[in-house]
């Protein structure tokens, strides 16, 4: 958990070589709007693989493109 945390705080997406928490990709809500991320096996934000959307049906159809990146 602890190498999880470091990778985390290392502002690192798992695209640039962050280990990957064996999760799937999903759209994720934080108050700057909806992100493609991951989430840890416990439920928590992993990391943050795209930009923001204002919306999240923006955010599902770049997810459903894979067309995203930060």
């Amino acid at each position: 958990m602890l190498d999880l945390l470091y990778h985390c705080f290392k502002k690192e997406t798992v695209a640039s070589g962050a280990p990957h928490p064996d999760t799937e990709l999903l759209v994720l809500k934080s108050a700057a709007g909806y992100y493609i991320g991951y989430l840890t096996k416990d439920g928590f934000p992993y990391s943050r693989e795209s930009g923001y959307y204002a919306t999240e049906q923006l955010a599902q159809a770049a997810l459903a493109s894979g067309k995203f990146g930060r």
